[in-house]
């Protein structure tokens, strides 16, 4: 079992930044961000393979980043100039296997307890 303890989040006015941590018990062999607004489905936000490879959501392209430290088995995501729609509450979520994606959310094995983002306009 691998457990995931989120850090970060909070509140921001548009533009401003954030940064989310994700600290995982034990090995993972990729990491994503997923994040879900009140009256919507869960969206894949950014994922990042253990060689750094990374694949983000297109409303997020140029202004989140996604990255890890594998010595700390920890993985953030830095969220610059964001917008009123980036409010949400953010979930990490890990794998032991290769297999994430985006759109897969229901094949991650380990997940996050949640952080809340709140951009104000």
């Amino acid at each position: 079992q691998v457990q995931l303890v989120e850090s970060g989040g909070g509140s921001v006015q548009a533009g401003g930044s954030l940064r989310l941590s994700c600290a995982a018990s034990g090995y993972t062999y990729c990491m994503g961000w997923f994040r879900q607004a009140p009256g919507k489905e869960r969206e894949g936000v950014a994922v990042i393979y253990i060689g750094g490879g990374r694949t983000y959501a297109d409303s997020v392209k140029g202004r989140f980043t996604i990255s890890r430290d594998n010595a700390k088995n920890t993985m953030y995501l830095q969220m610059n100039g964001l917008k009123p729609e980036d409010t949400a509450m953010y979930y990490c979520a890990a794998r032991t296997r290769p297999g994430c994606g985006l759109s897969t959310a229901v094949e991650y094995n380990y997940w996050g307890q949640g952080s809340q983002v709140t951009v104000s306009s």
